[in-house]
């Protein structure tokens, strides 16, 4: 098959597919022929080993998968012994990170408690672009953030493949939701169920005056101390991404940062696929729709992938086969 390769750390322009052994599924395991898949900001980290801090996650001194991609949507080949919920010729889709990431490729071997069921209304596309980004999105806002009906949200990095999601979820559950991006993309977040918008470019969320109960920031830098002048008392910031210096300043300052006025900063790290059934209900519903920017051939992964690198896509980035 057909598989993006990377044995060791580089720029993009030394990558290239090579042809490799098709992987062969253990008892518990079904063999996927990908029709789709998405490209994530693990995806760079795993090429280029950018930002250092990254590599204690991707492997100090060379990346440890051979073949980077984690969401996945295709066809069942074949199915392991064991395997009790899906048969050969099944449509599936799902995050296989857990069990060794590999869908930049033709083919690829996961565990069946990885996948569900593609809705048959889901295009394949749709269904790559779901797993993380719409996962962070919803445990960002439901399970730290606790979001409840009128509550003031701010998503900070609105127009990205997380901030779709986000401003889409966020309005399900009947948030006021302020986008921040940039102006080209402010009739995406609109059409999408923003209730206002701003320029990062032109105008401060900080400055502007308006407390947010609860704020996701899923790009750039702003000291931490920035968010908690923003939040309202009680109020929540969870960083989804963005640089290293603003996931870091989440995880270590965000817990000592949190004071007596209530306010609570803090990191995530998704839990894979934990609830996909329940966002996939609202894709289904109408509630929440994939974003895709551009879709791009396996054959062109590489110029999708400095595509992605300049951050400044509206949704996700598709690679089909």
């Amino acid at each position: 098959m057909k598989a993006l390769c990377v044995s060791k750390y580089g720029p993009l322009d030394d990558l290239k597919l090579q042809e490799v052994e098709k992987p062969i599924p253990k008892d518990d395991e079904v063999l996927i022929k990908i029709k789709a898949t998405s490209i994530n900001y693990n995806s760079l980290l795993f090429i280029k080993g950018k930002p250092f801090i990254g590599r204690f996650f991707t492997g100090l001194f060379k990346p440890g998968k051979k073949i980077p991609g984690n969401d996945v949507a295709g066809i069942v080949e074949t199915a392991g012994k064991n395997v009790k919920q899906f048969k050969s010729g099944d449509e599936v889709f799902g995050d296989v990170s857990e069990s060794g990431f590999g869908t930049f490729a033709e083919y690829v071997a996961a565990p069946e408690k990885e996948l569900l069921i593609k809705p048959a209304g889901l295009s394949f596309v749709d269904a790559a672009s779901v797993p993380e980004a719409g996962l962070v999105a919803l445990q960002a806002l439901k399970d730290h953030g606790n979001i409840q009906p009128d509550q003031n949200v701010l998503i900070n990095g609105a127009s990205g493949g997380i901030g779709t999601f986000a401003v889409q979820i966020a309005k399900y559950f009947e948030a006021k939701v302020t986008a921040v991006c940039g102006s080209r993309n402010f009739d995406l977040v609109q059409s999408i169920g923003a209730d206002h918008v701003i320029d990062y470019a032109k105008e401060d969320f900080v400055k502007k005056g308006t407390g947010f109960d609860l704020i996701i920031s899923t790009v750039g830098y702003r000291p931490i101390r920035d968010f908690k002048k923003a939040l309202n008392p009680k109020g929540v910031y969870i960083a989804t991404g963005g640089t290293m210096s603003q996931i870091f300043q989440a995880n270590l300052l965000g817990p000592m940062l949190s004071g007596k006025d209530g306010k609570r900063l803090s990191g995530m790290t998704v839990k894979t696929n934990k609830d996909l059934d329940f966002l996939t209900g609202l894709i289904e519903s109408g509630n929440v729709k994939p974003i895709i920017e551009k879709t791009f051939p396996l054959a062109n992964i590489v110029i999708a992938l400095k595509h992605y690198e300049t951050r400044h896509a509206s949704g996700k980035i598709i690679i089909t086969l």
